[in-house]
Order: C-alpha cells, then sequence, then structure tokens
C-alpha cells in the first residue's frame, strides 16, 4: 500500500508564531523539566525559569516542525541540556582563573575520592564521545535521561520499535558508565 498523504498543509518548519505558540501550550511541561534538570545539580545558579527562557531564546528562529509534542520537547530538552552546559563550563572557566595562565602544582597529598556524585560536565563530555560512536544513542538518552520521555514515546520519536529503543537505552548507558568510570 502506498502512504497517501493527507489532505491540508503538510507538517513543516514552523514559523515564528507557530512556534511561540508550541512553547506557550508546552511552558508547564518545560517548567517541570527544566526543575527535574536542575534538581540533580549542586553546582548551579541558574532559576527553572531562566533554564526555560534560556533554551526558548536558542531555539528561536531556527526551522522547526513543532507540529508534534514528542519532537518538540526533545529538542527543547537537548536546547536545556547545552544552555546548562555552557552555564557550567562558563562558571567553572570563572572559577579556575579565567583566561589567566594556569600552573599545576605537583604535591604528593592523595586525590580525595568524591561524594559519589556525577558531574553534570562528566556526562556532557561522555555524550560527546559517544556522538562519534553512534549519535542516535545520544538522541536516546537525550530523550530519556533529559526530557523524561518513556520508551514508546521516544520509539514513536524516532521511528523505531521500542525493543530497539530499550537496547539503544542499554548500550548508551554502559558506554557512559564505562566512560564515568574512566574519569574518576
Amino acid at each position: 500500500m502506498d502512504d497517501v498523504p493527507a489532505p491540508g498543509p503538510a507538517p513543516g518548519p514552523a514559523d515564528g508564531a507557530d512556534y511561540r505558540q508550541r512553547f506557550a501550550e508546552l511552558y508547564a511541561e518545560l517548567q517541570r523539566l527544566a526543575r527535574r534538570e536542575l534538581s540533580g545539580q549542586r553546582r548551579h545558579s541558574l532559576h527553572t525559569t531562566v533554564l526555560v527562557h534560556e533554551a526558548y531564546l536558542k531555539l528561536d528562529g531556527q526551522s522547526l516542525d513543532v507540529s508534534q509534542r514528542g519532537p518538540f520537547l526533545a529538542l527543547a530538552g537537548k536546547a536545556m541540556r547545552h544552555v546548562l552546559v555552557d552555564h557550567l563550563r562558563a562558571r567553572g572557566a570563572e572559577k579556575r582563573g579565567g583566561d589567566q595562565i594556569r600552573v599545576t602544582l605537583m604535591t604528593d597529598l592523595p586525590m580525595q575520592a568524591g561524594d559519589g556524585e556525577v558531574d553534570l560536565l562528566d556526562i556532557e563530555q561522555g555524550l560527546e564521545a559517544l556522538e562519534a560512536v553512534d549519535p542516535r544513542l545520544v538522541t536516546v538518552v537525550e530523550c530519556r535521561f533529559y526530557v523524561g520521555m518513556e520508551f514508546q514515546e521516544i520509539a514513536v520519536h524516532l521511528g523505531l520499535t521500542e525493543r530497539t529503543v530499550y537496547r539503544d537505552w542499554r548500550k548508551a548507558r554502559a558506554f557512559l558508565l564505562m566512560h564515568l568510570g574512566a574519569a574518576a
């Protein structure tokens, strides 16, 4: 059977009004995502509203298909991740002296073990390494970890079976855990 397109305008890139309307419709859900994102981080000074608005600005002006909720939330979650990572990197650079010359002090004091928390910047480095191996796995992680989508929603969004998405999630988690173990 041939797929027959539905009558009417085909979904495509949104104009600014469509984008603003979709953003307004999902604002409460985006706030929830931002709260969830920020709740796991103790080293941030961003407020949820600022994170949502920065993500809005990051996505505004791009050609986006806002006709479906899932893909839009996936993009918004990715934008929030990038805003948060950029913020943490900038804060870390200021904390380490910005553009001052760095000098390493060698001592024979043992390094203290961390408190068991995973740093978002370490996760970001792991995702960058994973992207070089398999970009689809990164998309699954973004949808699941950052947006909080269920496997079924991710499967619909990516056009895959739920079982494939679950396997991708397990592969991505294993890769990230190995990467985080190597970074420690």
